[in-house]
């Protein structure tokens, strides 16, 4: 079986733990010979990569593995690249988030204004990324799940539209999946969903027993009726995220067609949400004083000892864990089931061919094999619609540096829905974004 060569872009994440652990878990499945960490903040990454060669050194002592802020070093030889970047880091995700609130909207790390924000931050920092990586490794698989990932996909589809092994791919889908896994008390593995959408902004249409064909959605929507939804790892969530979980209640009772992508509610509901947020304790805040600060005083506590000791359980991630299934599905051409974020051309049939969308695909070593829903109800074409051509229109600015463009963008946005306020975000996101977005004119 051969051994693979990896780079993770995001080194210094707090997602990267849990990342190394699930290669130590999954090793039988994806045998992998060489790691290497990647990230341009060496201090940051510095703590991970310490605490990653501890956990090698006792669990996985024959992996090659490194971190470096060095380029030519992290991507030469490389059969998988796994990026999660997050460009501007966290303190710029509170200028996404904070921002908006000041002019009245909400300010999301992917949608309305601070979407668009960090949207234009990720496609500069993503296509040099992306040129970088074909400097060295120019077969590599590049599976891409960086925020905000309809625009950065969207951007790549335009600069790369002959690369076939760039993969886009969003967890939330699939960790919508694992908690209606938990809601029934069954092996999420044995759920077989029908999906339509884009990120963030999606739908479950049927979610389907694979061992009986029964279609389970019916029995979802009542439990959650009668019980609420959480998370699948609500032990391990802060409360914002249980929150926006415990939220789909509501959309049920509203919009009963389908289950909802937990994000829709702030495309449905801005005012209310608008209205049950701390403008000075954004999301950037929580993640700072508590993901963060726990994940690395974990890294910490492992290094200062000198040992794993019981980390190995405590640091997890199921995302991860994803995302190395996506590819042990392509390595080994298992054509396995994925939602993934593709080109459309008529999978969502009434939706234009080139929007990004995410629905449900066979995934193998030939890539993407998107699975059609047919036409879609007015409802959610008209929704989907809207933010398609916010989202083309921002990818037009960053093209032609165009003020007009990025203007259009915010104005359509449903978040924003407002030309004078979108013109006051977006000269305030300007100057807050110099040296990061593109010259707009």
């Amino acid at each position: 079986m051969k051994e693979y060569s990896v780079c993770i872009v995001g080194g210094g994440s707090t997602f990267t733990p849990g990342f190394l652990k699930s290669f130590v878990r999954l090793r039988e499945k994806f045998p992998i010979k060489k790691l290497v960490l990647f990230d341009i903040d060496k201090e940051r990454q510095e703590l991970v990569g310490k605490f990653g060669e501890i956990l090698y050194k006792e669990h996985f002592p024959e992996l090659d593995f490194s971190y470096t802020t060095d380029i030519k070093e992290a991507y030469s030889g490389m059969d998988f690249i796994f990026m999660q970047m997050r460009s501007g880091g966290l303190p710029m995700r509170q200028v996404d988030e904070h921002i908006p609130f000041a002019h009245g909207k909400i300010g999301q790390e992917t949608c309305g204004a601070g979407g668009l924000s960090y949207g234009l931050r990720s496609v500069v920092d993503m296509i040099k990324a992306i040129y970088d990586i074909r400097t060295y490794a120019k077969d590599a698989w590049i599976l891409n799940y960086s925020n905000p990932a309809a625009i950065v996909a969207e951007a790549l589809r335009r600069e790369f539209p002959d690369d076939k092994k760039i993969l886009n791919i969003c967890d939330q889908p699939e960790n919508v999946i694992r908690s209606v896994s938990r809601l029934l008390n069954v092996d999420w593995e044995d759920l077989d969903p029908i999906y339509f959408g884009l990120n963030h902004f999606g739908w479950f249409k049927h979610i389907y027993d694979v061992n009986t064909g029964e279609d389970l959605l019916p029995k979802v929507k009542q439990i959650v009726k009668e019980k609420g939804f959480l998370p699948q790892d609500a032990e391990q969530r802060d409360a914002s995220w249980l929150d926006t979980y415990g939220f789909v209640e509501k959309m049920l009772e509203d919009f009963p067609d389908y289950l909802p992508n937990t994000y829709n509610q702030y495309y449905l509901y801005p005012e209310y949400k608008f209205s049950k947020l701390d403008p000075n304790y954004t999301r950037a805040d929580e993640v700072m004083a508590s993901r963060e600060k726990r994940v690395f005083s974990e890294c910490e506590e492992v290094i200062k000892a000198g040992t794993l000791g019981d980390k190995f359980e405590t640091i997890s991630d199921a995302h991860a864990e994803m995302m190395i299934e996506v590819a042990i599905s392509i390595a080994y051409n298992k054509n396995n089931r994925y939602i993934l974020i593709v080109e459309n051309n008529g999978a969502i049939n009434n939706l234009q061919d080139d929007a990004m969308v995410e629905v449900v695909c066979e995934l193998g070593i030939n890539g993407p094999r998107p699975m059609r829903v047919g036409n879609i109800p007015q409802l959610y074409y008209g929704l989907l619609a809207n933010q398609v051509s916010s989202e083309k229109l921002l990818v037009d600015a960053y093209y032609e540096n165009s003020y007009t463009k990025a203007l259009h963008a915010f104005t359509i946005n449903r978040l924003v829905n407002d030309v004078t306020v979108a013109r006051e975000l977006l000269d305030a996101l300007i100057e807050a974004n110099k040296g990061y977005w593109p010259e707009l004119k």
